[in-house]
């Protein structure tokens, strides 16, 4: 089993996660790495959102630990890790469905930070990065779908993250909209310089922006390296590259 015991990153240490006879997680053991995109691929029921709910807190783990930057966070609250550096996005947007753009993103500034003066600037600069500006009196109910995702992320981006964890955010984007989804979720990146775990089934679009690939399969880890040699990896074609060409 890999151990990590110092320095900067996330990672966990055989993260074990069992409830009703079923091994969600089992004996996971994996980092993600400050500034760099981590993607999460693996078939349906492979354990991926459970995995990013153990990382922030919203799953208690039967045994073992999530660290942060070499600090113990496994018993710490999703609200605590949230204030350390750790923000998420859901499958569902989860947005406060009857505020606008500009207060969902803007209470999440102001819940790291009471300065109201500050939070509206850095408000307003997150939705110019995230194209959400001409949306921003908007009720979030009231977004197309792609852009309750981009909304999703922006209020992610309030809470100034270390590491960002998106679960399937390109999930009902269609392709004539992915290219430039892409570019925005670069965009994210590369202004914020977090580390991002990526969940997809797109699994074209994890090979493009991921510098390493985790593959899950019934909870288990069965591949974890470049994306080149995940490609490559026999057992990840068994278990989903090689089903249904499935993305």
């Amino acid at each position: 089993m890999p151990s990590w015991t110092d320095g900067a990153g996330l990672w966990t240490e055989a993260a074990t996660l069992h409830y009703a006879g079923i091994h969600a997680l089992d004996d996971v053991s994996v980092r993600c790495e400050p500034g760099r995109w981590t993607g999460l691929i693996g078939p349906n029921g492979a354990g991926k959102t459970t995995l990013v709910n153990a990382l922030t807190g919203f799953a208690a783990l039967t045994s073992g630990r999530v660290f942060l930057d070499g600090e113990d966070i496994t018993g710490w609250s999703p609200q605590r890790r949230a204030r350390a550096g750790l923000a998420r996005t859901f499958q569902s947007a989860r947005l406060f469905p009857e505020l606008s753009v500009r207060e969902n993103v803007e209470a999440a500034v102001l819940s790291r930070d009471g300065s109201r003066r500050a939070a509206v600037v850095e408000m307003q600069r997150i939705l110019g990065l995230t194209g959400l500006r001409r949306v921003a009196e908007v009720r979030a109910a009231a977004l197309p779908y792609a852009e309750q995702r981009a909304a999703g992320m922006a209020r992610a981006l309030g809470l100034a993250p270390r590491f960002l964890l998106l679960d399937e955010p390109a999930a009902g984007v269609d392709d004539l909209e992915l290219a430039g989804f892409t570019a925005l979720l670069r965009r994210i990146q590369q202004d914020s310089g977090c580390g991002v775990l990526l969940i997809e089934h797109n699994v074209d679009l994890v090979f493009d922006l991921a510098e390493e690939v985790i593959v899950l399969d019934h909870g288990a880890v069965i591949a974890h390296g470049a994306p080149a040699d995940v490609r490559r990896d026999a057992q990840v074609h068994a278990a989903y590259l090689g089903v249904g060409g499935a993305r």
